[in-house]
């Protein structure tokens, strides 16, 4: 079995945010997907969801792309998941290109997949602060 995982805050789940879940399942056979709590993204991001994290991961939980859905709560666990999930393949948004290269050095395969480039939660929250 390949195992998929990504990371991300999947906060205002939209289309663009689908996409790249299909398309990260399309490269193995178990997707898990590595949600940034709020104390996450509020101590190390500097950013405030909308949703909470149980409310996000329950949407995530919701998509049949998604088989597990655990708790991002540091920069560094990345290489502790790859071990104990026995991943093949780290998926991310291009937005990233290059900075977990590192993950190779686990025997880890690293994929940067193209954003959906008419869609983000940033987008999204600057139209409805417009309106």
């Amino acid at each position: 079995m390949k195992r998929i995982i990504t990371y991300g805050t999947f906060d205002l789940l939209h289309y663009g945010h689908i996409n790249l879940l299909k398309r990260a399942k399309t490269l193995g056979d178990y997707l898990i997907v590595c949600l940034s709590t709020d104390e996450f993204n509020w101590k190390e991001k500097q950013k405030k969801c909308y949703f909470t994290y149980e409310q996000r991961k329950a949407l995530l939980e919701s998509i049949r792309y998604v088989d597990l859905v655990i708790p991002e709560e540091n920069w560094e666990q990345k290489k502790t998941d790859v071990r104990e999930y026995h991943i093949d393949t780290f998926v991310i948004g291009d937005d990233w290109k290059g900075q977990f290269d590192f993950l190779k050095e686990e025997g880890c395969e690293v994929i940067y997949l193209p954003r959906t480039p008419e869609i983000s939660t940033t987008q999204i929250k600057q139209d409805l602060y417009k309106k």
